[in-house]
């Protein structure tokens, strides 16, 4: 479940893991953009896309926006779990510490100005400098796979980022699918090649251990796909065909 297709990136990533799995992706495009919504909004958003979701009896649930991490995960647990467990996705500032070079989170202004995200930096950056930088109107863009706009953002946001930066945590699942057009516009003449972290694969290695399931991306690729648009059965959106992991799931059979 996301906002919109920021999904995409948890998705393609439990595909290639698990080519045989049903999906189901939950988008809120009535809603889009949560970004800019309070708290309390947002939260009830998230609730409803989540039990939209939840209505098809799925397996588990991964809330594929960092955004709604940050503000609603706990309540989404608490309407969920224990009969579904609920995945959240959480900015990889702690293995962007762990590199040891001045690093930057990259992320919504809602996300970028959460305790969530202050809280995740206090307990994991230590020492290392983190710059945390609001990236206005990137996700937006993305979603609307505006390339002048995608262009706008990512270099606006490129110039708010300190030149010694060695890393960047992509804080926000709908910058993973632009993330090459980010490494270039940060990426430094004569420094080391810029580490990107971004939460995708993460995520989806984790929903699998919750599940007590085993990578097998060679299994026949017999899974199912369904797309709920503000809870109403629909396709993906044409955006979303724009990116490599759109077009992945493109192919794949709606569910019978």
């Amino acid at each position: 479940m996301d906002s919109g297709i920021g999904l995409l990136a948890a998705t393609a990533a439990v595909r290639r893991l698990r080519p045989d799995a049903d999906l189901v992706l939950s988008l809120d495009p009535d809603g889009m953009p949560w970004g800019p919504r309070t708290p309390e909004d947002l939260t009830a958003r998230a609730v409803a896309v989540a039990e939209a979701a939840a209505a098809r009896r799925p397996d588990a649930l991964i809330v594929g926006c960092n955004t709604a991490t940050v503000h609603a995960l706990p309540a989404l647990r608490a309407r969920l779990e224990p009969g579904i467990p609920v995945i959240g996705t959480v900015p990889a500032i702690k293995p962007a510490a762990a590199g040891g070079g001045p690093f930057a989170i990259w992320a919504t202004p809602a996300t970028t100005a959460s305790p969530y995200q202050r809280g995740l930096i206090e307990q994991f950056a230590g020492g290392v400098t983190a710059t945390e930088v609001p990236c206005h109107g990137l996700a937006e863009a993305v979603e609307q796979a505006d390339e002048d706009a995608i262009d706008a953002a990512v270099a606006a946001a490129a110039a708010l980022t300190p030149d010694d930066v060695t890393t960047v945590v992509l804080g926000c699942t709908h910058y993973e699918l632009v993330a090459e057009r980010i490494r270039a516009a940060v990426q430094r003449p004569g420094r080391p090649p810029l580490v990107l972290h971004g939460s995708a694969g993460a995520v989806a290695a984790q929903a699998l251990r919750r599940l007590g399931e085993l990578p097998a991306p060679e299994a026949d690729p017999e899974g199912t796909l369904t797309v709920l648009l503000s809870g109403r059965e629909g396709t993906l959106p044409e955006a979303a065909l724009t990116y490599e992991e759109g077009r992945l799931l493109r192919a794949a059979a709606p569910a019978r």
